[in-house]
């Protein structure tokens, strides 16, 4: 193999590996985000199950008061 031959293909390797280090950095970038978007829509969910737990009880009370008032009449 020539000199020549041999540094064009050390230096299609570095190109080579220097792609692949940007699409890892991209990728950790990306993974960043779809974590933080996680955080958010998990902290989102949570606080909707309250709510939803919230309202579940509210309508659970009237129901019994409304059977109390029925019995009553």
């Amino acid at each position: 193999m020539r000199e020549s031959s041999i540094e064009n293909d050390l230096q299609v390797l570095t190109d080579k590996i220097e792609q692949l280090l940007e699409h890892i950095e991209q990728l950790r970038k990306e993974n960043r985000q779809l974590r933080a978007h996680e955080r958010g829509w998990r902290e989102e969910r949570a606080k909707l199950i309250e709510k939803n737990d919230l309202a579940r009880h509210k309508v659970e009370a009237m129901i019994l008061r409304l059977k109390a008032l029925e019995q009553d009449s």
